[in-house]
């Protein structure tokens, strides 16, 4: 009997419901190839619901997700709920409540796919972004004193425990052994200016480098990290950083690979359920029209089952996306600009599998 494997598929609001439809195609192509089953269960969280109900996320379906051996995001997102409901509401809800405290950011550049970087090519671009998921400036710590008034105060504040830092920094240090290609971790922080949690990430990091002597580790402020993904994005292996560093660094990092068409990204629980996902968003003035690039949600879906230790499967997809690139079908990552549809995207993709 081939094994099988449930996930969650949460398809979402927008374009995020025809992205994730062609990353199921190729999956289930994928699973044939390698003699796997997948089997997806539907959840329907996201703007439609709330508009419906008012629901955003159940309590009790926290708890059937941590059934499922994985989740597959397509996007959430709609004009008519205000900024903020919905990503607190469900997408970092989700991160905490399912101890996803990881988020996992491949940075890869493909054959034909165009970069802003002037004479950059693919072997300059190949890097993995480790941002920690659950702790920092996203903890909601804080409040408003005299709100609306003139005088009014507001405090955010950063929640760095050691537990949350060294498991992520750990995490980092044992992918760069599994990645195997410059064996280098660069942290990612602002030491000279935020002297208690940035000090607290060096000196986790400093520690656990010595648990690791064949990987070279070294320091860079997060504005320089910034220029240095401009100008020399070769130099970099695997980065670690916080949460609010990572999910900065992780969009620029998104426009020098080719842009959000074809950026994934995983919410890694390593001891329970993982939530892999397109970094785009809905997309709603695209919605319906059959334009959108669904490469990163294939890209997402990839990265699931290398997660779920199908690394030949996972292969299996990268390759078939190479292929499909370099067949010149495809003529732009952009929305509108492809030359195909998003379904036919899909069909040349699981055509290569």
């Amino acid at each position: 009997m081939s094994k099988l494997y449930k996930i969650a598929l949460l398809p979402g609001d927008g374009t995020g419901v025809e992205v994730i439809r062609e990353g199921v195609k190729v999956l289930e192509t994928v699973a044939k190839k390698n003699d796997f089953r997948i089997e997806f269960v539907k959840y329907d969280l996201g703007a439609a619901r709330y508009l419906k109900t008012g629901e955003i996320l159940p309590e009790s379906m926290i708890e059937e997700f941590k059934k499922f051996d994985a989740m597959y995001l397509g996007a959430i997102g709609h004009p008519d709920v205000k900024p903020g409901i919905l990503e607190k509401g469900i997408l970092l809800k989700l991160r905490f409540e399912l101890g996803q405290y990881i988020n996992l950011r491949p940075v890869k550049l493909y054959p034909n796919v165009e970069t802003p970087l002037k004479d950059k090519n693919p072997s300059d671009i190949d890097m993995v972004i480790v941002r920690e998921n659950t702790e920092g400036l996203y903890t909601g710590a804080g409040g408003f004193l005299r709100k609306n008034t003139p005088y009014e105060v507001a405090i955010q504040e950063s929640i760095n425990t050691r537990f949350g830092v060294e498991r992520c920094i750990r995490y980092a240090f044992e992918f760069v052994k599994q990645r195997a290609k410059d064996n280098k971790l660069t942290l990612c922080g602002k030491t000279n200016v935020l002297t208690y949690a940035s000090d607290l990430w060096q000196r986790a990091f400093n520690d656990i480098s010595k648990e690791y002597p064949q990987i070279k580790s070294n320091y860079v402020n997060v504005d320089a990290v910034c220029m240095w993904l401009v100008k020399n994005p070769e130099w970099f292996d695997v980065v670690v950083t916080d949460n609010l560093f990572g999910d900065i660094i992780t969009d620029l990092a998104a426009m020098i690979q080719g842009g959000m068409g074809v950026a994934a990204g995983g919410n890694i629980n390593p001891e329970g359920v993982s939530m892999f996902e397109p970094m785009g968003g809905s997309a709603p003035k695209y919605t319906g029209q059959n334009v959108i690039n669904p490469i990163a949600a294939i890209n997402a879906g990839a990265m699931m089952l290398d997660v779920l230790g199908e690394a030949k499967a996972a292969k299996d997809i990268d390759n078939a996306v190479i292929k499909a690139l370099e067949s010149g079908k495809i003529k732009s990552m952009s929305a509108g600009k492809m030359g195909i549809s998003t379904t036919e995207v899909g069909d040349l993709i699981a055509f290569y599998i």
